[in-house]
């Protein structure tokens, strides 16, 4: 069962670390069956309940799970084998479109508004206990909430999108709990639910986001929580329509109890409307991002949601870091009160160049999709060998398996920086290694 590895331990701590140690070493592979319990006690020499123990903390590490009778195994998808490991080398001379990160030439100077949050820090300095967050941030984001849609609600500040989602899921799920993910979709998103102890269940995506059968099916099957990119989805640049948010909303409302978690970090980026599914369960939450409009460095998002789920959040948060800094809050208000990014122009040079791909691309054969957003997917039939002759040709893209579960192979390509003389190049070098596709469909 272990082959020449053997499990070491007299307490439960040492036996969840040795088999933690094999598993990060490869010694333990993923899917790989432990030993029952009782057996490996008895080899051992402890008792029974000291390896429940340990597997129990091994499960909620997101390091093995327990499938009933079959036993404990460990994860497909370990929480040791990020998928940040799945990435191409660019060398030099090579033209790298495969990182995922906005055009500098759009991100806005911060030093001014950075000056402008000390000067008022000087004057007004904030102390512990005081408000975690900036009133006039707070004014701010309720208003563009309430023009988009998004139903009224607690806020709370948080340190980028991806903490909020880890926040809200950890406020509600407990170890082996379900959650229904996008496929493809963000790899750290993929990484994060089971890095928490949970399971993952794929949904399928188009161009209009989730589809609301895979949905239904995930949630009829028992998640417990639902993980929507309402605009700009990583990889795809799927954007919820109407249509589908009507869909969705219908499914949801048979599962009043499901978690549901929306992510709009594309705001400030698009110019696709959004269509919040928020509201429709009991609990939800809304997270939208500050990183790809005004610099990923920039770890700022602001969180909505249900009144239990937003006090949750922030009771947990005050036992932590306490507080985003107010300094970062009030730098973002000035540069949202400044007009410093206009989402018009920034969201139209996205839209040409991804547009310019995906025409160049059709213009060859080969399909591609992009609805929003800085990144294009191309569905291909042999991901390694296509990201192996685009890179000999000079172009390194992201692997689609960082955005997978079960979706077919792909790449991400990042238009946010492709000039026009570009894209014609980069498309021939996509068509001559993926050839043409016989359909239109990544699922």
């Amino acid at each position: 069962m272990l082959g020449e590895y053997r499990i070491s331990g007299r307490r439960a701590a040492d036996i969840s670390a040795s088999i933690e140690r094999a598993v990060g070493a490869g010694e333990l592979r993923p899917g790989q069956s432990l030993p029952p319990m009782r057996e490996l006690a008895e080899q051992l020499g402890v008792n029974p309940n000291t390896v429940a123990a340990a597997y129990r903390t091994l499960r909620e590490r997101g390091v093995i799970e327990t499938a009933g009778r079959r036993g404990s195994r460990v994860r497909p998808a370990p929480a040791t084998t990020g998928r940040d490991h799945i990435r191409v080398e660019v060398p030099e001379g090579v033209r790298d479109v495969a990182q995922g990160n906005p055009d500098p030439a759009l991100l806005p100077p911060l030093a001014g508004a950075f000056a402008a949050a000390a000067a008022e820090g000087d004057r007004a300095p904030v102390l512990y206990g005081d408000l975690a967050v900036e009133p006039e941030l707070a004014r701010i984001a309720r208003a563009g909430l309430d023009a988009d849609g998004v139903p009224d609600g607690p806020l709370a500040v948080v340190s980028g999108a991806l903490d909020g989602v880890e926040r809200v899921l950890a406020a509600h799920l407990k170890p082996g709990d379900t959650v229904a993910v996008e496929d493809p979709g963000w790899g750290r998103t993929l990484d994060l639910v089971p890095a928490l102890g949970l399971r993952t269940v794929p949904v399928g995506v188009d161009d209009e986001g989730p589809r609301a059968q895979d949905v239904r099916r995930a949630l009829e099957a028992g998640a417990r929580a639902l993980i929507v990119t309402d605009r700009a989805q990583n990889p795809t640049g799927a954007a919820v329509s109407a249509p589908r948010a009507r869909a969705l909303r219908a499914v949801l409302r048979e599962h009043p109890e499901v978690l549901l978690i929306e992510d709009d970090h594309g705001h400030g980026i698009v110019d696709v409307p959004l269509h919040p599914l928020a509201g429709t369960t009991r609990h939800w939450a809304f997270v939208r991002s500050a990183a790809k409009a005004y610099g990923p460095d920039l770890r700022l998002a602001v969180l909505t949601g249900d009144a239990v789920t937003v006090d949750r959040v922030r009771g947990r948060h005050r036992l932590g870091p306490g507080w985003v800094s107010r300094l970062m809050q009030r730098a973002l208000v000035r540069l949202w009160a400044d007009g410093a990014v206009d989402t018009a122009r920034v969201a139209a040079s996205y839209g040409r160049r991804r547009d310019a791909l995906i025409g160049a691309l059709d213009r060859r054969g080969v399909a591609s999709y992009g609805r929003s957003g800085m990144n294009v997917w191309v569905p291909v039939p042999d991901e390694t060998g296509a990201v192996a002759r685009l890179l000999h040709a000079g172009w390194a893209v992201a692997p689609g398996a960082r955005f997978r579960l079960s979706a077919p192979p792909g790449i991400r390509v990042t238009v946010s920086t492709l000039a026009g003389p570009e894209i014609e190049a980069l498309a021939d070098a996509i068509a001559s290694a993926v050839g043409p596709a016989p359909a239109r469909s990544y699922d």
